[in-house]
C-alpha cells in the first residue's frame, strides 16, 4: 500500500528530481515506511516516477520501483492483488523467475506476459504505473470499483499524474481554475466523481479504466478494462443455492483479503455489513480477532451496544472509543481538508477517528463497505417501485401541489433522518421522466436549487448529463445499483474511506468488493436481494444462523455524526464567516441572499437544512484554507 506519482515534461527542466519528490513529501501519510523514485532524461522529455510505501506484503524486498530483469519496465503500485500468490504460482511453472516476494512484481511479469490483457486477471484494490521504454509508452491502471484514487493532468507541455489531488496542485506552474461543472456536481451529490475533480484540466482516471501515454506523441488514450474471464452464472439458481453460493463467495473473498505479513482486524459498527465480515475473518483466524468500534456522546448517534453484542459473540479483541465533540473540533480541519477538494460525505468524520484510533494497533482492517451496493442494503432501491407506482397514477400538476402543500404543513427541525424527512426526500424525487434516480442520489441541492444558489455565470445545465448518457437505465433494481457502483460508490465511499484511513496510514480492504460477488448479484432476480421491504435478503438468509435471533434485521443507522448540531455550536462561528456579504461577495460565486437565509433559518431552528449547509461549509472552508492559499 502506497501512494504514486509521475511527471513529465517536454521542457528542458533541471529540476524535476525536487518535483517528484515534492509529490513524494506531500503524500508521506500514505506510505511512511518506505520511498523511492525513478528518473530518465533523453533529448525529447524527461519522466520521474514517486512513490511513498506502506509496508504491509514482502516487508523487506519489496522497495519500489520494481524493474524487470532487462530493466525495460518499470513499475510503482499502490494498493494490494489479493491473487498474487495464486498468479505467481503459474508464471513460476511457466519458467518466470521473482526476485522479490512482492505482488507489485507479479503485476510486473503478469504485463510482460499479457500486456494490457494482464490488467483483468488482477483481483485487488490498486492505482499502478508501467513505464515500458520498448514501447516509449506509459501505462496508468486504475481498479475495477475504484478503491484507489488517480488524478492526471495535461497541459503546458507536461503530463503529470498522482494518487492525490495536491501532489499535482503544488507542481504547476499556474493556480488551477475551478471547474463550474465539477462545482454544480458537488453541490448536487455533495462530492465530485470521475472522471472530473474541482479543477478545470485535472481528471480522475475511472474505475476499471487505463490510460495508454504515449511519450513519443504526448497523446492520451483512455480505455476500459476487458473482463473476459468472469465465471458465468446464467443458469438460473433456487433460492437455496443462492445462498450456498453467497457463503462462499464472501468466506472466500474474506479470506483473499487476509493475504498480509502484518496484523489484520475489522472496523465492527454492529451494522450488518461489519458484523458478517468479521464473523467470516474470525472462522479464518486461529487467535481472537481485533476488532475496533467507534461511539458518540450524542445517544441517538450511538451504536457501541450493537458492536460490543457482535464482539462478545466473535469472542474478539474489541476495542471500542466514545468521541466528544472537543475531538472532532480539534481534528476537523485535517479530515475536511485532506480532501484537496470539496467534500461533504459527515461520516467522514467518524471514519478518520476510527482510523486514528486504530493506528497502533494493526495496519490493516477489513470493512463493510460495498455491501449495500452488492446486496441491495438502501432504502432508495424502494423508491424506484414507488416513483414508477406513483407517476403513473398522479399527474405532474397535481404532483407539484402535493409538495408545496407538504412543506406549507411540515416543518423540519431535527437533525435526523426519520419519517418526514424521508417523505420530503421521496417527493422531491419524483420524476416524470427517466431520472428520478439520479434525483435520489443528489443529497445536497436539487438540479433546480442549484440555479439559485449560484450567481447565473456558474450555473451549469444538468450537471448529471454525462452520466445520465453513460448509465441511462434507470428502472430496475440492477439499473440503481449501476449507478451507485460507478458514482457513489467511486465519488463518495471509496474517498471518504480511502482519504481517511490512509491519512492515519491504516489500509481498509473491502471484501465485498468483489467483482466476482458483483457479477454473481447481477445475474439474480431482484427478489432474492430485496423481498417486499426486506433488504439484503439473500445476505441475511445466508449467514442469520450464525447471529442472534432478528439481529440482522434491526434498523439501519449509519455511520452518522450530528454535524446539523455542531453548525449551531461548534462551528457556528465559522459558518457565519463564510456566509458573511464580504466573503461572499468578494467570491462572487453565490447569491448572498438564499445562501444567508439558508444559514440562518438553519442554525436558528426555523428549518432542518443540514445536508445543504454542511455541503456549503465544506465548500467554503475548502475555498478560504486550500484554494485561495494555492
Amino acid at each position: 500500500m502506497c501512494g504514486i506519482n509521475g511527471y513529465i515534461t517536454y521542457k528542458k527542466e533541471t529540476d524535476i528530481k525536487n518535483k517528484i519528490n515534492l509529490m513524494n513529501d506531500l503524500i508521506f501519510h500514505r506510505g511512511p515506511d518506505d520511498e523511492g523514485i525513478f528518473i530518465s532524461k533523453n533529448d525529447d522529455y524527461s519522466i520521474a516516477l514517486g512513490m511513498r510505501r506502506l509496508s504491509i506484503i514482502d516487508l523487506y524486498s519489496g522497495s519500489q520501483p520494481i524493474y524487470s530483469k532487462d530493466k525495460q519496465n518499470i513499475i510503482v503500485f499502490n494498493g494490494e492483488i489479493y491473487n498474487y500468490k495464486e498468479l505467481r504460482n503459474n508464471l513460476i511453472n511457466e519458467g518466470i523467475e521473482f526476485s522479490t516476494n512482492s505482488d507489485t512484481e507479479v503485476i510486473l511479469h503478469m504485463y510482460a506476459k499479457y500486456g494490457v490483457d494482464s490488467f483483468s486477471k488482477l483481483d485487488g484494490m490498486f492505482a499502478f504505473t508501467i513505464y515500458d521504454k520498448k514501447l516509449n509508452k506509459i501505462f496508468i491502471v486504475r481498479d475495477y470499483f475504484g478503491e484507489k484514487p488517480l488524478y492526471y493532468f495535461s497541459g503546458n507541455n507536461k503530463f503529470i499524474w498522482a494518487s492525490e489531488l495536491k501532489s499535482i496542485v503544488n507542481v504547476l506552474d499556474e493556480k488551477p481554475i475551478i471547474s463550474k461543472q465539477a462545482m454544480n456536481l458537488y453541490f448536487q451529490l455533495t462530492y465530485i466523481p470521475a472522471p472530473f475533480s474541482i479543477y478545470e484540466n485535472i481528471y480522475k482516471l475511472e474505475a476499471n479504466h487505463y490510460i495508454e501515454y504515449d511519450c513519443s506523441l504526448s497523446k492520451i488514450d483512455i480505455q476500459d478494462i476487458h473482463h473476459n474471464d468472469y465465471k458465468s452464472y446464467k443458469e438460473k439458481l433456487s433460492f437455496s443455492n443462492a445462498k450456498k453460493q453467497t457463503y462462499d463467495l464472501v468466506m472466500e473473498s474474506v479470506k483473499s483479503r487476509c493475504v498480509s505479513d502484518v496484523p489484520i482486524g475489522t472496523f465492527l459498527s454492529g451494522g450488518i455489513d461489519s458484523s458478517i465480515i468479521s464473523l467470516c475473518l474470525a472462522e479464518y483466524s486461529f487467535n481472537p480477532i481485533n476488532t475496533f468500534s467507534i461511539g458518540f456522546e450524542k445517544a441517538s448517534f450511538d451504536e457501541t451496544d450493537k458492536s460490543k453484542k457482535i464482539a462478545k459473540l466473535l469472542n474478539s479483541n474489541h476495542h471500542q472509543f466514545i468521541v466528544g465533540q472537543r475531538q472532532i473540533e480539534n481534528n476537523i480541519n485535517d479530515i475536511i481538508l485532506n480532501f484537496d477538494e470539496p467534500f461533504a460525505d459527515s461520516s467522514a468524520l467518524p471514519t478518520y477517528m476510527v482510523s486514528k484510533l486504530t493506528k497502533g494497533h494493526v495496519k490493516v482492517v477489513l470493512t463493510g463497505d460495498g455491501g449495500d451496493e452488492m446486496f441491495g442494503g438502501y432504502n432508495k432501491y424502494y423508491m424506484g417501485k414507488m416513483n414508477n407506482y406513483y407517476t403513473s397514477l398522479i399527474p405532474k400538476k397535481l404532483h407539484n401541489y402535493i409538495i408545496m402543500a407538504f412543506n406549507n404543513m411540515f416543518t423540519l427541525r431535527q437533525d435526523n433522518r426519520k419519517l418526514l424527512f424521508r417523505i420530503k426526500r421521496l417527493l422531491n424525487a419524483i420524476d416524470f421522466k427517466d431520472y428520478f434516480y439520479y434525483n435520489i442520489i443528489s443529497l445536497g441541492f436539487q438540479d433546480i436549487e442549484t440555479k439559485k444558489i449560484f450567481n447565473k455565470e456558474y450555473v451549469i445545465n444538468d450537471p448529471l448529463s454525462y452520466y445520465k448518457n453513460q448509465y441511462n437505465g434507470n428502472n430496475t433494481l440492477h439499473d440503481f445499483r449501476k449507478i451507485d457502483k460507478n458514482i457513489s460508490l467511486e465519488g463518495d465511499m471509496l474517498v471518504k474511506v480511502d482519504r481517511a484511513s490512509m491519512l492515519n496510514s491504516i489500509e481498509c480492504r473491502s471484501p465485498f468488493l468483489n467483482k466476482e460477488i458483483w457479477n454473481f448479484t447481477n445475474s439474480l432476480p431482484d427478489s432474492f436481494l430485496i423481498r417486499g421491504w426486506n433488504k439484503k435478503y439473500l445476505l441475511k438468509e445466508t449467514f442469520k444462523q450464525y447471529f442472534p435471533n432478528g439481529f440482522l434485521n434491526k434498523p439501519k443507522q449509519g455511520f452518522g455524526v450530528p454535524v446539523g448540531d455542531w453548525m449551531k455550536d461548534l462551528l457556528r462561528l465559522e459558518l457565519l464567516s463564510y456566509a458573511s456579504k464580504e466573503f461572499v461577495d468578494n467570491q462572487g460565486i453565490f447569491n448572498y441572499e438564499y445562501i444567508r437565509k439558508l444559514v440562518l433559518d438553519h442554525i436558528d431552528n426555523r428549518a432542518d437544512n443540514t445536508f445543504r449547509v454542511w455541503t456549503f461549509f465544506c465548500f467554503q472552508k475548502w475555498y478560504k484554507e486550500t484554494y485561495m492559499q494555492l
